[in-house]
Protein backbone atom coordinates (compact mmCIF):
# COMPACT_ATOMS: atom_id res chain seq x y z
CA UNK A 1 0.00 0.00 0.00
CA UNK A 2 2.86 2.70 0.77
CA UNK A 3 4.23 1.29 -2.86
CA UNK A 4 1.48 2.34 -4.32
CA UNK A 5 0.62 5.79 -2.33
CA UNK A 6 4.29 6.54 -3.65
CA UNK A 7 3.85 5.78 -7.13
CA UNK A 8 0.22 7.84 -7.08
CA UNK A 9 2.32 11.01 -5.70
CA UNK A 10 5.02 10.70 -8.21
CA UNK A 11 2.76 10.54 -11.24
CA UNK A 12 0.82 13.49 -9.24
CA UNK A 13 2.31 15.31 -6.80
CA UNK A 14 -0.09 18.44 -6.99
CA UNK A 15 -2.93 16.48 -6.09
CA UNK A 16 -0.91 14.45 -3.54
CA UNK A 17 -0.38 17.47 -1.89
CA UNK A 18 -4.00 19.25 -1.62
CA UNK A 19 -5.21 15.40 -0.39
CA UNK A 20 -2.25 15.92 3.02
CA UNK A 21 -3.11 19.22 3.50
CA UNK A 22 -6.56 18.41 3.21
CA UNK A 23 -5.88 15.55 5.55
CA UNK A 24 -4.36 17.93 8.46
CA UNK A 25 -6.84 20.32 7.94
CA UNK A 26 -9.43 18.13 9.72
CA UNK A 27 -7.66 17.32 12.24
CA UNK A 28 -6.81 20.99 12.76
CA UNK A 29 -10.43 22.34 12.38
CA UNK A 30 -12.61 19.40 12.78
CA UNK A 31 -16.29 21.81 11.95
CA UNK A 32 -14.58 22.32 8.41
CA UNK A 33 -14.34 18.43 8.06
CA UNK A 34 -17.68 18.21 6.14
CA UNK A 35 -16.88 20.91 3.63
CA UNK A 36 -13.13 19.65 3.55
CA UNK A 37 -13.81 15.67 2.57
CA UNK A 38 -16.96 16.83 -0.04
CA UNK A 39 -14.81 19.09 -1.64
CA UNK A 40 -11.40 16.78 -1.57
CA UNK A 41 -10.74 13.43 -0.06
CA UNK A 42 -13.97 12.39 -1.14
CA UNK A 43 -12.82 12.83 -5.22
CA UNK A 44 -10.23 10.51 -6.37
CA UNK A 45 -8.63 13.06 -8.70
CA UNK A 46 -7.96 17.11 -8.91
CA UNK A 47 -10.23 16.88 -11.91
CA UNK A 48 -12.99 15.41 -10.12
CA UNK A 49 -12.41 17.85 -7.00
CA UNK A 50 -12.70 20.94 -9.85
CA UNK A 51 -15.58 19.61 -11.61
CA UNK A 52 -17.51 19.26 -7.94
CA UNK A 53 -16.50 22.62 -6.17
CA UNK A 54 -17.04 24.58 -9.49
CA UNK A 55 -20.50 23.38 -10.11
CA UNK A 56 -21.16 23.55 -6.51
CA UNK A 57 -20.18 27.41 -6.93
CA UNK A 58 -22.33 28.01 -9.76
CA UNK A 59 -25.12 26.45 -9.57
CA UNK A 60 -28.68 28.49 -9.19
CA UNK A 61 -32.32 27.94 -9.72
CA UNK A 62 -31.35 27.91 -13.13
CA UNK A 63 -28.99 25.47 -13.68
CA UNK A 64 -28.74 22.02 -11.28
CA UNK A 65 -25.56 21.24 -9.80
CA UNK A 66 -25.80 18.12 -11.19
CA UNK A 67 -25.79 18.89 -14.94
CA UNK A 68 -23.27 21.54 -14.20
CA UNK A 69 -21.11 18.53 -12.80
CA UNK A 70 -21.71 16.26 -15.51
CA UNK A 71 -20.68 19.06 -18.09
CA UNK A 72 -17.35 20.00 -16.36
CA UNK A 73 -16.75 15.84 -16.02
CA UNK A 74 -17.03 15.97 -19.56
CA UNK A 75 -14.76 18.95 -20.60
CA UNK A 76 -11.85 17.32 -17.94
CA UNK A 77 -12.47 13.55 -19.67
CA UNK A 78 -12.28 15.24 -23.09
CA UNK A 79 -9.70 17.69 -22.73
CA UNK A 80 -6.36 16.45 -20.42
CA UNK A 81 -4.96 20.22 -20.60
CA UNK A 82 -7.68 21.41 -18.42
CA UNK A 83 -6.25 19.53 -15.37
CA UNK A 84 -3.05 20.53 -16.47
CA UNK A 85 -3.55 24.43 -17.08
CA UNK A 86 -5.16 24.15 -13.36
CA UNK A 87 -2.33 22.47 -11.47
CA UNK A 88 -0.27 25.37 -13.13
CA UNK A 89 -2.36 27.79 -11.80
CA UNK A 90 -2.45 26.11 -8.51
CA UNK A 91 1.06 26.41 -8.51
CA UNK A 92 1.18 30.09 -9.50
CA UNK A 93 -1.19 31.03 -6.98
CA UNK A 94 1.13 29.60 -4.37
CA UNK A 95 4.33 30.66 -5.83
CA UNK A 96 3.01 34.47 -6.09
CA UNK A 97 0.48 35.40 -3.53
CA UNK A 98 2.02 35.69 -0.07
CA UNK A 99 -1.49 34.84 1.40
CA UNK A 100 -1.47 31.59 0.31
CA UNK A 101 -0.01 29.01 2.24
CA UNK A 102 -1.18 25.66 1.15
CA UNK A 103 -2.72 24.51 -2.20
CA UNK A 104 -5.61 23.43 -0.73
CA UNK A 105 -6.52 27.27 -0.20
CA UNK A 106 -6.90 28.31 -3.88
CA UNK A 107 -8.95 25.38 -4.33
CA UNK A 108 -11.72 26.17 -1.66
CA UNK A 109 -11.06 29.43 -0.85
CA UNK A 110 -9.60 32.08 -3.36
CA UNK A 111 -12.19 33.34 -6.61
CA UNK A 112 -9.45 34.15 -8.53
CA UNK A 113 -8.29 30.45 -9.24
CA UNK A 114 -12.23 29.13 -9.03
CA UNK A 115 -13.14 31.73 -11.71
CA UNK A 116 -10.17 30.87 -14.12
CA UNK A 117 -11.18 27.21 -13.77
CA UNK A 118 -14.74 27.83 -14.48
CA UNK A 119 -13.65 30.37 -17.43
CA UNK A 120 -11.70 26.99 -19.02
CA UNK A 121 -15.08 25.10 -18.95
CA UNK A 122 -16.67 27.34 -20.54
CA UNK A 123 -14.03 28.23 -23.29
CA UNK A 124 -14.12 24.37 -23.59
CA UNK A 125 -17.58 24.85 -24.15
CA UNK A 126 -16.96 27.09 -26.85
CA UNK A 127 -14.95 25.36 -28.76
CA UNK A 128 -17.26 22.22 -28.86
CA UNK A 129 -19.45 24.62 -30.83
CA UNK A 130 -21.54 24.66 -27.43
CA UNK A 131 -21.49 28.86 -27.34
CA UNK A 132 -24.86 29.33 -25.07
CA UNK A 133 -23.47 26.55 -22.34
CA UNK A 134 -20.81 28.88 -22.27
CA UNK A 135 -22.28 31.62 -22.12
CA UNK A 136 -24.66 31.05 -19.50
CA UNK A 137 -21.43 29.81 -17.33
CA UNK A 138 -19.83 32.95 -18.24
CA UNK A 139 -23.05 34.54 -16.22
CA UNK A 140 -22.60 32.61 -13.60
CA UNK A 141 -18.98 33.20 -12.97
CA UNK A 142 -19.49 36.72 -13.36
CA UNK A 143 -22.44 36.95 -11.26
CA UNK A 144 -20.56 34.85 -8.40
CA UNK A 145 -16.59 35.73 -8.66
CA UNK A 146 -17.47 39.18 -10.03
CA UNK A 147 -14.79 37.83 -12.53
CA UNK A 148 -15.55 38.48 -16.59
CA UNK A 149 -14.18 36.55 -19.51
CA UNK A 150 -15.57 35.54 -22.48
CA UNK A 151 -15.34 31.93 -23.27
CA UNK A 152 -13.78 32.61 -26.64
CA UNK A 153 -10.94 34.69 -24.85
CA UNK A 154 -7.49 32.81 -25.28
CA UNK A 155 -6.27 32.28 -21.67
CA UNK A 156 -2.56 30.48 -21.15
CA UNK A 157 -1.87 28.20 -17.97
CA UNK A 158 0.00 29.40 -14.42
CA UNK A 159 -2.42 32.37 -14.33
CA UNK A 160 -2.65 34.04 -11.17
CA UNK A 161 -5.39 36.71 -10.75
CA UNK A 162 -4.88 38.28 -7.15
CA UNK A 163 -8.26 38.89 -5.44
CA UNK A 164 -10.32 38.76 -9.01
CA UNK A 165 -12.56 41.31 -8.38
CA UNK A 166 -13.88 43.22 -11.88
CA UNK A 167 -11.57 41.71 -13.61
CA UNK A 168 -12.74 41.85 -17.18
CA UNK A 169 -10.94 39.82 -20.23
CA UNK A 170 -13.09 40.24 -23.84
CA UNK A 171 -13.82 37.87 -26.24
CA UNK A 172 -10.83 37.96 -28.99
CA UNK A 173 -8.05 38.94 -25.83
CA UNK A 174 -5.54 36.53 -25.92
CA UNK A 175 -3.41 36.01 -22.30
CA UNK A 176 -0.18 34.00 -22.23
CA UNK A 177 1.09 31.44 -19.59
CA UNK A 178 2.71 32.56 -16.06
CA UNK A 179 0.40 36.53 -16.43
CA UNK A 180 -0.01 38.08 -12.91
CA UNK A 181 -2.66 40.54 -12.55
CA UNK A 182 -4.26 41.89 -10.06
CA UNK A 183 -8.09 43.31 -9.17
CA UNK A 184 -10.13 45.48 -11.43
CA UNK A 185 -7.96 44.65 -14.96
CA UNK A 186 -9.93 45.29 -17.98
CA UNK A 187 -8.73 43.36 -21.41
CA UNK A 188 -10.90 45.69 -23.31
CA UNK A 189 -11.98 46.53 -27.05
CA UNK A 190 -11.58 49.93 -28.17
CA UNK A 191 -14.81 50.27 -31.33
CA UNK A 192 -17.18 48.00 -32.33
CA UNK A 193 -15.45 45.47 -35.32
CA UNK A 194 -16.32 42.43 -34.91
CA UNK A 195 -12.37 41.11 -35.69
CA UNK A 196 -9.49 40.98 -33.48
CA UNK A 197 -10.18 44.12 -31.23
CA UNK A 198 -8.75 43.50 -27.70
CA UNK A 199 -5.26 43.02 -26.56
CA UNK A 200 -2.90 40.29 -26.66
CA UNK A 201 -0.38 39.99 -23.59
CA UNK A 202 2.35 37.66 -23.74
CA UNK A 203 4.22 35.90 -21.32
CA UNK A 204 5.15 36.43 -18.08
CA UNK A 205 3.29 40.01 -18.11
CA UNK A 206 2.33 41.66 -14.81
CA UNK A 207 -0.38 43.68 -15.01
CA UNK A 208 -1.35 46.17 -11.77
CA UNK A 209 -4.62 46.63 -9.71
CA UNK A 210 -6.77 48.81 -11.75
CA UNK A 211 -5.02 49.14 -15.43
CA UNK A 212 -6.77 49.15 -18.66
CA UNK A 213 -5.21 47.69 -21.59
CA UNK A 214 -7.78 48.57 -24.37
CA UNK A 215 -7.78 47.63 -28.05
CA UNK A 216 -5.83 45.71 -30.63
CA UNK A 217 -2.42 46.42 -28.72
CA UNK A 218 0.17 43.71 -27.58
CA UNK A 219 1.91 44.14 -24.12
CA UNK A 220 5.73 42.15 -24.65
CA UNK A 221 6.54 39.19 -22.85
CA UNK A 222 8.20 40.13 -19.18
CA UNK A 223 7.02 43.72 -19.18
CA UNK A 224 4.87 45.31 -16.22
CA UNK A 225 2.06 47.62 -15.97
CA UNK A 226 1.81 50.13 -13.42
CA UNK A 227 -1.61 49.85 -11.25
CA UNK A 228 -4.04 52.02 -12.89
CA UNK A 229 -2.78 52.77 -16.46
CA UNK A 230 -4.02 53.09 -19.14
CA UNK A 231 -2.37 51.38 -22.16
CA UNK A 232 -3.95 52.16 -25.41
CA UNK A 233 -0.03 51.19 -27.79
CA UNK A 234 1.77 48.24 -27.47
CA UNK A 235 3.83 47.53 -25.06
CA UNK A 236 8.15 46.13 -25.77
CA UNK A 237 8.90 43.16 -24.14
CA UNK A 238 10.65 43.54 -20.98
CA UNK A 239 9.59 47.16 -20.26
CA UNK A 240 7.39 48.75 -17.30
CA UNK A 241 4.36 51.86 -18.46
CA UNK A 242 2.55 53.55 -16.40
CA UNK A 243 0.18 56.55 -16.92
CA UNK A 244 -2.67 58.15 -18.17
CA UNK A 245 -2.19 57.12 -20.91
CA UNK A 246 0.40 54.98 -20.33
CA UNK A 247 3.81 55.40 -21.59
CA UNK A 248 7.63 53.58 -21.26
CA UNK A 249 9.09 54.19 -17.59
CA UNK A 250 11.84 52.17 -17.47
CA UNK A 251 12.90 48.50 -18.26
CA UNK A 252 10.82 45.59 -16.32
CA UNK A 253 13.85 45.40 -13.55
CA UNK A 254 14.07 41.69 -13.79
CA UNK A 255 13.45 38.19 -16.11
CA UNK A 256 10.17 37.11 -14.87
CA UNK A 257 8.43 39.89 -13.10
CA UNK A 258 4.55 38.05 -13.06
CA UNK A 259 6.68 35.34 -10.70
CA UNK A 260 8.11 38.19 -8.51
CA UNK A 261 5.33 40.23 -8.54
CA UNK A 262 7.59 43.34 -7.71
CA UNK A 263 5.49 46.36 -8.38
CA UNK A 264 7.61 48.88 -7.41
CA UNK A 265 10.06 50.90 -9.92
CA UNK A 266 14.03 51.81 -9.03
CA UNK A 267 12.97 50.69 -5.42
CA UNK A 268 10.41 53.68 -4.56
CA UNK A 269 7.87 54.08 -6.97
CA UNK A 270 4.68 51.66 -6.22
CA UNK A 271 3.32 50.54 -9.53
CA UNK A 272 0.91 47.63 -7.80
CA UNK A 273 -1.06 47.98 -5.05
Amino acid sequence: MVEIRKAIAELDPVWTRIRTEAEQAVVDEPLLGGLVHSSILHHASLERALAYRVSLKLASGEMSEQILREIADEAYASNSALGIAARADLVAVFERDPACHRFMQALLYFKGFQAVQAYRVAHWLWQEGRHDMAYFIQMRVSEVFGVDIHPAATVGQGIMIDHAHSIVIGETATVGDNVSMLHSVTLGGTGKEEQQRHPTIENGVLIGAGAKVLGNITVGRCSKVAAGSVVLQDVPPKKTVAGVPAKIVGDAGCDQPSVSMDHLLSGQQVLGM
